[in-house]
């Protein structure tokens, strides 16, 4: 069976969410995706194409004033001749976000982009991680130390760079890439033995 094509469509507004999008392609490409990173404020023809033909699309971008960045809502708001056509239907999509405090309304931006994949007839894939960090005897080095089901969320202090950015964080990123690029490839096999 051919690799399945996972890209990650992201904005980042101060290299951040960058970091996390990388964390997130390099899941994927462990779990023997192909996988793209589109940064959605500088996409191209070709881009577009690369997304058209992706098996999976994860969204992704900083959480600014309780949504997803301004960035992100253009490029979002770019996709009406897809979501009119249809032509995203059937793809698996998953999300995740960054900000400077550990909520910052993050779920918002996440149910944002799981209402744009669901507008475009796309299958959603959440974390699949308990929350870690939950208990007395818990560390913040756990995966999912945040806390969150829908998508992968992130913190990083906003006086810091991306050297900031916790080590749970990244490898909950990576662990939300593989499991996409598991997930997708039981849809294409599913396609591919069916016809479908």
């Amino acid at each position: 069976m051919p690799s399945p094509v996972v890209s990650i469509a992201y904005h980042s507004g101060y290299g951040h969410t960058t970091v996390i999008a990388e964390a997130v392609h390099a899941g994927a490409v462990a779990a023997g995706a192909e996988a793209h990173l589109v940064k959605v404020d500088e996409i191209t023809d070709e881009q577009w194409a690369i997304l058209d033909a992706s098996d999976a699309i994860v969204f992704g971008a900083p959480t600014y004033m309780g949504s997803a960045s301004a960035a992100f809502h253009a490029f979002a708001e770019s996709t009406n001749k897809r979501w009119a056509a249809q032509s995203w239907d059937g793809k698996v999509a998953a999300g995740f976000t960054n900000s400077g405090s550990k909520s910052g309304d993050k779920l918002h931006t996440l149910n944002y982009f799981q209402i744009l994949a669901g507008q475009h007839g796309m299958h959603w894939v959440n974390l699949g991680l308990k929350p870690g960090w939950s208990l007395s005897t818990s560390s913040e080095n756990e995966l999912n130390r945040l806390g969150f089901f829908v998508g992968a969320a992130a913190q990083s202090a906003g006086d810091q760079g991306v050297e900031g950015i916790h080590k749970s964080d990244i490898a909950t990123a990576e662990h939300l890439g593989r499991r996409v690029a598991d997930t997708t490839k039981v849809f294409v096999q599913g396609s591919a033995a069916t016809g479908a």
